[in-house]
This record gives C-alpha cells, sequence and structure tokens, in this order.
C-alpha cells in the first residue's frame, strides 16, 4: 500500500529537507530519499527530473520561508541587510540546506523574491541601472558563500569540531616567532572560523552596502561619471 501512496510535490521536499538533516548534499540521493518514502526513485522523477533539480526546490523553499511576511521598512540598506539576517535565520535552522544553497543555488518563487526585494532596494540606493546587476551578483555571491560557510561549520560533529579547534590553537599558537612575526604578535587576538560569525556577517554585509553608498552618490553628483 504504501508503494502505491502519491507523493506530492510537497511531500517529497518534506521528506528530502529531513533527509538532507542527518547528512549532507554529497550523501543525499534519490534513491535514498526514495526508500524513506517507502516508495521506488521513478515515482519522485515525475516531480523532479534529477538530483540536482530536487535540491535547488529544497532550497528554493529555504527562500520562501526566508521571505514570508517580508515588509521593507527603512531605507534600501535596511531593506537588504534584513533579507540577509532573513537568510541567515532560516539556514541556521536548517544548515545542510545552505550548503546546498551555496553550491546548487535556486530558481523558483523563493530565489525570485530574494532577487526582486534585493533589486528594487538597489534601484533605491541611487545606483545607475547599469551597475545595479553588478552589485546585486557580488550580494548575492556574498550572501550565499557566507552562509554555506556557516552551514558547514554548524554541522560539524563535536569531534571534528574540538579537531579543528586544536588544529587552530596549533597553527597559531604554536608559530615560530622567528619565521612569522606577525602571526605570533597577534596569536592571541586572532579568532578561529566558527568564532563571532554573526557578527561578521553584518560587517561583511555592511563594508559592501557601504561600497554601493559611495558609489551612489558619486553618480547623483556626476551622472556622467561610470563607475
Amino acid at each position: 500500500m504504501t508503494g502505491r501512496r502519491r507523493w506530492s510535490g510537497d511531500d517529497i521536499l518534506d521528506a528530502a529537507g529531513k533527509l538532507l538533516q542527518g547528512g549532507d548534499a554529497e550523501a543525499f540521493s534519490v534513491r535514498k530519499l526514495a526508500a524513506a518514502l517507502g516508495t521506488d526513485s521513478s515515482s519522485l522523477y515525475r516531480h523532479f527530473r534529477n538530483k540536482t533539480e530536487l535540491l535547488r526546490a529544497v532550497a528554493d523553499r529555504a527562500l520562501l520561508t526566508a521571505m514570508e511576511g517580508f515588509d521593507p521598512e527603512g531605507d534600501w540598506k535596511q531593506c537588504i541587510t534584513d533579507i540577509a539576517f532573513r537568510l541567515r535565520d532560516v539556514f541556521s535552522r536548517q544548515p545542510q540546506i545552505a550548503t546546498v544553497w551555496g553550491r546548487h543555488a535556486s530558481s523558483g518563487s523563493g530565489s525570485r523574491a530574494v532577487m526582486e526585494a534585493i533589486l528594487r532596494a538597489l534601484r533605491a540606493s541611487g545606483l545607475p541601472d547599469e551597475r545595479i546587476p553588478t552589485h546585486y551578483h557580488r550580494i548575492a555571491v556574498l550572501l550565499a558563500a557566507l552562509n554555506a560557510s556557516d552551514g558547514g561549520i554548524s554541522t560539524l560533529a563535536e569531534e571534528e569540531h574540538e579537531h579543528g579547534m586544536e588544529s587552530f590553537r596549533v597553527a597559531v599558537l604554536g608559530a615560530d616567532p622567528a619565521r612569522f612575526p606577525t602571526l605570533a604578535h597577534f596569536a592571541r587576538d586572532l579568532l578561529p572560523l566558527g568564532a563571532d560569525r554573526r557578527d561578521a556577517y553584518a560587517d561583511i554585509l555592511a563594508a559592501h552596502l557601504d561600497q554601493v553608498e559611495v558609489e551612489a552618490s558619486a553618480s547623483r553628483r556626476n551622472p556622467d561619471i561610470s563607475a
């Protein structure tokens, strides 16, 4: 009876999300998903042509979740920052899917909602239209990379995390001052990759938005200058 059940696309995405929680995109397969659903792979291929399309749909659903109830307030910078932290919050609850998004991107309604909101905010910044796609791309790459990195770190097993911390301590605190004098000087103040990531996320994004603001201001002062 179970094998004859008609699974909807949402059912499949629900099961795929749960399966990803126990592994990563490399270990994920349509065959494993079909087994978890008690069916065969061919029934899933009626909804998704291949594994990549399925993973993109899983990532897109996360983007849709992030954009639920989005109502931009404040200026264009605040709008983009809000979107960025909405994405971070969703992916922090589903870190495996963050790495999926970083690797496979998405192309559904969630992706379009994020793109529309960021492009609209960039246009509100005063950037010339010809510069908006470039800055959109840089922001998209930045957010995908930061969220995928966070996802990769947060899915580490405790033993892997401790091994990484020990490697960091050896590399930094054990650096030979004769060969690496600057590293030795700052060693006790350096943080491992897993530390202070929320503030780093905010600072890195803010730095790029400041760059956009400078360019937009220059364009308003002299529209004939091309950046």
